[in-house]
């Protein structure tokens, strides 16, 4: 059988790591093929070799048959492959028409021409079912909406083969519906499109055939309709997790913080809620409902908000995040790389950061070397995170390692009340699972924890209460187990 796209033996190292160890890849004509794997399996690493971006040291790449060298980004546009990456790659001061065709202008004598730029930037956003602007600054759009025009400017390209690395990790249940129906009409099209995802869920929605990377190691491929969930997630991580969702029920403590009368003009208005010692306090709704901008207007990093905020009885003021973090609060967010890590800094670098009083010297305001690293190693053991030494540089380790050294930092500060912003976005099954049992552990130890998930059935799975909020505005509290998803979108909606 002949493939549109065929890799052959790939083997790709890096300094100290085998990134992909002699793998094997096939995709077929108008099919969806789900790469799947955990942080660190070489998904990512495949799809920038075939995008341009990485060269292999051994292995063969085919187009169609034909045995192809793709050393360079615009070797790989010239073979009809597109690449949408996890990581948002716009330009924030130009529209969107600009970024959709960024490098590929339409122009009118000499001049760039806006009005046809925008013309044809909108039929590529009304086929994908959303209604952002052509004109609008991307700096303006959200996170979510931001992701729609990296696949915007996807499609936009003359391609065969659509590479989608986490494409829906920022998307409302919405836009993920059509995103889906564009895949549909892509597919239809006679276009192949390699998808990755962690959301193991979407996969039944599109997937035709899916191949499972451990450990930089092809494991397995095979028909999606010809496997079980648990049975993809076992080949995943090399063994079976007996349950997605490990909830612990820890006896209720005493109140130990509360949200009263709480505005910040045209983001979150009239806010009232209470957290409890041992309590897991989920935060529901869709895209633009303003969790978001709940947590940050809390942690006194956005507007300027009225109300009161009272931490063990106590009222406390908090008008920026350092006010914030004396008071006991920490707010880890959604976005890692952007506002969670500093990703050129060594681990122990990203550590020492929320502790600079703690671990300099009073006088000359050094560091102290051998207190730092007692902390980071100390953290590392217990967050469990996977790094080859403390001087490693944070972009090189795998989302779900990165994800845990961003909440390790803060747990350093021995915080009262940790707000966590998608914690498990974008990060494996297994890494989702250490996670939940971080926060399992910080809910015996009596800390509140707030944990905002755009996916109910972690929701449900993890929490005790669940906050619902639309427009700004919470609509309802439920208790986790007496409550259904149908019930938490009717509020949500």
């Amino acid at each position: 059988m002949s493939y549109v796209l065929e890799a052959q033996g790939i083997t790709k190292v890096f300094p100290g790591v085998k990134a992909l160890d002699n793998v094997s890849f096939n995709l077929k004509k108008g099919e969806v093929h789900a790469l799947l794997g955990e942080n660190g399996a070489g998904k990512s690493t495949m799809m920038k070799i075939f995008s341009g971006v990485h060269k292999c040291e051994a292995g063969k790449i085919f187009v169609n048959g034909k045995e192809v060298e793709i050393d360079s980004p615009r070797k790989s546009m010239d073979l009809g492959i597109g690449i949408i990456y996890q990581e948002l790659n716009l330009c924030q001061h130009l529209t969107v028409a600009q970024n959709i065709f960024l490098g590929r202008e339409i122009t009118k004598g000499m001049r760039v021409d806006r009005k046809k730029l925008e013309e044809k930037a909108k039929e590529i956003l009304e086929m994908m079912g959303t209604d952002i602007k052509p004109s609008e600054r991307v700096s303006n759009l959200s996170v979510s909406k931001q992701q729609m025009v990296e696949i915007a400017k996807a499609l936009s390209q003359n391609i065969d083969i659509l590479i989608m690395d986490e494409p829906t990790s920022s998307l409302s249940e919405r836009e993920i519906d059509g995103l889906f129906k564009v895949i549909d009409k892509l597919k239809a099209d006679g276009k192949s499109i390699i998808y990755i995802s962690h959301k193991l869920d979407e996969l039944k929605r599109i997937t035709d055939r899916v191949t499972v990377f451990r450990d930089g190691k092809f494991i397995d491929s095979f028909y999606f309709k010809d496997s079980t969930m648990d049975e993809i997630i076992s080949k995943m991580v090399g063994r079976e997790i007996s349950d997605q969702f490990p909830r612990k029920e820890v006896k209720r403590g005493k109140k130990i913080f509360e949200v009263k009368n709480f505005t910040n003009d045209g983001l979150v208005h009239d806010i009232n809620f209470d957290l409890y010692e041992g309590e897991i306090l989920g935060i529901s709704g869709i895209v633009g409902s303003g969790r978001t901008e709940l947590a940050k207007s809390i942690f006194g990093s956005i507007g300027k908000p009225v109300g009161e905020i009272i931490v063990e009885g106590k009222k406390v003021t908090i008008n920026t995040p350092e006010d914030a973090i004396k008071n006991g609060i920490v707010y880890i967010p959604e976005d890692r790389k952007k506002e969670g890590l500093a990703v050129k800094m060594s681990v122990a670098e990203n550590f020492s950061l929320p502790l600079l009083d703690e671990i300099s010297t009073k006088f000359l305001k050094k560091i102290k070397r051998k207190e730092l690293k007692e902390k980071s190693n100390d953290m590392i053991q217990k967050m469990r995170i996977k790094t080859p030494t403390l001087d490693t540089k944070v972009k090189t380790l795998s989302g779900g390692n990165q994800q845990k050294i961003v909440i390790g930092k803060w747990l350093l500060k021995n915080p009262k009340i940790i707000i966590l912003d998608e914690p498990t976005r974008g990060i494996d099954v297994n890494a989702k699972v250490e996670i939940y049992g971080l926060m399992n552990a910080l809910k015996e130890n009596g800390i509140g924890v707030i944990m905002i998930s755009s996916e109910l059935p972690e929701l449900l799975g993890i929490t005790d209460r669940i906050m619902i909020m639309n427009s700004g505005e919470i609509k309802h509290i439920v208790d986790t187990l007496s409550t259904t998803q149908e019930e938490i979108m009717s509020y949500s909606t």
